[in-house]
């Protein structure tokens, strides 16, 4: 039986007391040590400073700090936690936004108890996990099927050890498809403009090509981004 240190996080008292009744009563094949529980955002980035967890299942709307600027700082601080967002918000945009700021599941409240414990167990075997029902499409057209078994790492681990890329080098080629210029990379990573500089001419060289377009282009044609 799998056992995941997991901290919850919603703004509301008495859903806190019924997910952890769900998280006790429900799998057969998982258990869950609820090691921290938080009403907002601050109090969550607290406890992942302090508390070491394997899995985070957190609503994206708290007081505070909202579950995107938690998804974020856990990007900044490279916590090492699976991250599952359990909410009401069926915003196609929101449910991009919380993908590209590194969420490995996103489930509504409302579709029942099965597609919680469904993505918790597709997060926790390295995919990302968008529970049935949920609109992410550009043209706005919902998904009719849950989106899960999608390797998230096995793509850019080939790409990085292929082209010997650094975790820094392959981190700051993903941020240039998003158009970020140095310095906004430089802000983000928390690095100096010129680190970020170097860092783009040594990934050219490794790739072959001399342009941002030509970056981006690959990053697209190998999954990374």
């Amino acid at each position: 039986m799998q056992t995941f240190r997991t901290i919850i996080a919603d703004d509301h008292e008495i859903f806190l007391e019924g997910l952890k009744t769900v998280l006790r009563r429900y799998p057969q094949d998982m258990q869950f040590q609820i090691v921290g529980e938080a009403t907002n955002g601050l109090e969550l980035i607290n406890l992942l400073k302090h508390k070491a967890a394997d899995l985070l299942i957190f609503d994206l709307n708290m007081p505070g700090k909202d579950g995107l600027e938690v998804l974020q700082f856990i990007h900044h601080a490279r916590i090492p936690i699976l991250t599952l967002a359990l909410t009401m918000y069926e915003s196609p945009k929101i449910v991009r936004t919380a993908l590209k700021a590194g969420v490995d599941g996103y489930v509504l409240k409302d579709k029942g108890v099965a597609p919680l414990f469904t993505g918790i167990r597709e997060i926790a075997s390295g995919h990302t996990y968008v529970s049935e029902g949920i609109t992410i499409g550009n043209n706005g057209v919902a998904r009719t099927k849950a989106v899960g078994r999608q390797p998230r790492y096995l793509a850019s681990d080939r790409f990085v050890k292929k082209h010997s890329l650094t975790k820094r080098e392959l981190e700051i080629l993903q941020l240039i498809t998003q158009a970020l210029s140095n310095k906004e990379i430089a802000k983000t990573l928390f690095i100096s403009d010129q680190t970020v500089s170097v860092h783009r001419k040594n990934i050219m060289r490794k790739l072959g090509v001399s342009n941002t377009a030509g970056l981006v282009k690959i990053a697209y044609d190998n999954s990374l981004v």
